[in-house]
């Protein structure tokens, strides 16, 4: 399987302009709400700012009472978690030159909704822990020493799993108008 695109002829302008130019490597990504039904308390829509005409759906776990028939953010956080992941090893691997005969990337995050709920002041709000099980198969006669190397590196740069590793400090306004 040849890849489709030379990453790297790709990557090298970019890298370089963020030597150069450290401060055009900082961006922001970024999401909001869509105008949805605000007498539906399950559901929300929202859409990230550079695809407006993606919106996605999503609402309350059935275990907070939600319907069950969209996502809820926990579903989309695991999701966003096993993107990067899939997509942080399928760069790294087309970067080093291995060619890939399968990916498998399976993500569970764990919850207690006590906390959600209100019903236990000391049960946590939020999650509670976080698998990740990440499944590699590389083309017969891929070096194991690089194979390894590209497994590491794919943990190293997947800045989804390295966010919520080391946390990073959330400023929030919240207000009424």
């Amino acid at each position: 399987m040849p890849y489709t695109t030379d990453l790297k002829s790709v990557q090298a302008p970019l890298k370089e302009k963020y030597r150069s130019d450290p401060g055009s490597a900082m961006v922001v990504t970024a999401a909001q709400s869509v105008p949805s039904d605000l007498s539906d308390p399950r559901h929300c829509a929202v859409a990230p700012a550079e695809f407006p005409d993606v919106t996605i759906r999503a609402g309350l776990h059935p275990a907070a009472g939600g319907a069950g028939d969209t996502p809820c953010s926990g579903d989309i956080l695991a999701s966003a978690l096993a993107i990067c992941e899939e997509s942080t090893l399928r760069s790294v691997a087309a970067n080093m030159g291995v060619e890939l005969e399968s990916v498998h990337v399976d993500v569970r995050i764990h919850w207690d909704f006590r906390g959600t709920m209100a019903t236990d002041r000391d049960a946590p709000v939020g999650a509670t822990g976080i698998e990740m099980h990440t499944q590699v198969k590389v083309k017969d006669g891929v070096d194991p020493e690089r194979a390894k190397r590209l497994l590491s590196s794919a943990e190293r740069y997947c800045s989804t799993l390295q966010t919520l590793r080391h946390g990073v400090e959330v400023a929030t306004d919240f207000s009424l108008s």
